[in-house]
Formats: C-alpha cells, structure tokens, sequence
C-alpha cells in the first residue's frame, strides 16, 4: 500500500509534522511517492538493535518505542516516536546496524520508504541532505538537554517536564484539562525517566495533591499546566 491509502488524520499528521511541513512540495511528493504504508498493531516488533538498517520511516499514527536492554537484562524506553517524526536515517547514512530496538506503541501506522528509494532520494534532491542534517543536530541539542536534566534536575522537575512535553505532543483538549492521549503505564514514564516505578507513583500523587494531574489507569490528565511549569522549575 502506498501513501494514498492514509486516512484523512494519518495524512494530516505527516503533512503538519514540524519537519517534514518545512520541506519543499517537489521533495515532500517525492518521499511520498516511494512511501510504503505499514500498520503495526501494538507492541508488534518494527527492527531490533544489531539488525542491518533497510528502510526510513515517518509515524502517521500511533507511536514507536524506542528501547535497549541494559546488562542485568531490564528493557528501558529512551524515547516514543510521536505521529510526525522521521526515524531511522542514521543507519543508512553511515551503514552501521540498528543501535536500539523499535516496536509498535498503540495500533501504529508507518510511512517507510526502503534503503533504495532513500538513496535515491538524497541523489536527486539535495534539499534533503540539509533537512536531515538539521533534524540530526536538533536531536543531538534534545539528547544533550536529556543528559543535563539527568545530572543537574530531580526526579520531580523532570517528570512533570516530561508530562508538559507528552501533553504537547499527544494532548487532547477537553475543556481547561488536556487528556494525554498516548496510553503510558507509570512503570513506562519510570524507564523515560531513568527511575524506579516507586519514586514515579509517589511523584504522581503529590502532583494531584497539588491539582496539576489526575492520574487515571493508563493516562494522564493535564489539570493546569502552569503548576507542572512551576514544579519543573523548582
């Protein structure tokens, strides 16, 4: 299936995506061109770490998790891919195996263009290098801000800076609260967050002390924003 059988929301979630909306429309009809649809139900594997990289991908719907497994063998979430982000041109760039595990979060639709179609696409539009380039560096000042938070920000600062970036990328308004719609158990923003469930839950609960969150079975609950701002800058 290729990029004409989307639905109307997965085609606007590409279109709108912060970095792919910045490309011109030749090279956007271009990747659309050679896109190939891939729906993925939850927790269904998409590449493993060490596997040979064969394709590139945007998440029209969904999520992708991306993990490792640490040497006592526990498996830890660096990152979701949220519904407009590119993913998985490192590899192809510089050849090397796949450096984390990526599976399905949530019933996931994929745009994935394969190795030759993406070389071939660097080949005729130039404009992609650049764009790539510029998406790389702004994960690499992301990666850097992550490790400084780590270092220098406790457990509470960073997980409601999490929250107000979750809320952003998967917020669904619903009068003055903002429903997260990503489904996330506590143990998942534990591993984000490089902590224990425990700490997490405790956290949690002295944010609804404090009115900023509900928390619910598998979601979020954004009540005020402006008092999870304050307790990340504590």
């Amino acid at each position: 299936m290729n990029a004409s059988t989307l639905s109307v929301e997965e085609r606007r979630n590409i279109d709108s995506g912060a970095w792919f909306s910045k490309l011109s429309p030749a090279l956007r009809e271009d990747i659309l061109a050679r896109a190939l649809v891939r729906r993925l139900k939850d927790g269904a594997p998409l590449s493993s770490r060490g596997a040979a990289a064969e394709e590139w991908c945007g998440v029209a719907l969904g999520a992708v998790r991306i993990s490792s497994v640490s040497l006592s063998g526990k498996q830890v979430t660096l990152t979701y891919a949220e519904p407009g982000i590119w993913f998985g041109d490192i590899s192809l760039f510089d050849g090397l195996p796949r450096t984390h595990d990526a599976d399905a979060h949530g019933q996931t639709t994929l745009l994935c263009v394969r190795k030759p179609d993406f070389k071939d696409l660097l080949a005729r539009h130039t404009e992609l290098y650049d764009a790539l380039l510029r998406l790389n560096c702004r994960r690499l000042r992301l990666m850097f801000d992550q490790f400084e938070d780590l270092n220098t920000r406790p457990l509470q600062a960073r997980l409601a800076k999490q929250i107000i970036l979750l809320a952003k990328s998967y917020g669904i308004a619903q009068g003055e609260e903002i429903r997260i719609g990503l489904q996330l158990a506590q143990e998942d923003l534990a591993q984000l967050l490089g902590a224990s469930r425990q700490r997490v839950n405790q956290e949690l609960k002295g944010f609804e002390r404090e009115g900023a969150v509900r928390v619910e079975p598998t979601r979020l609950v954004v009540l005020s924003r402006d008092k999870l701002l304050q307790i990340a800058e504590r």
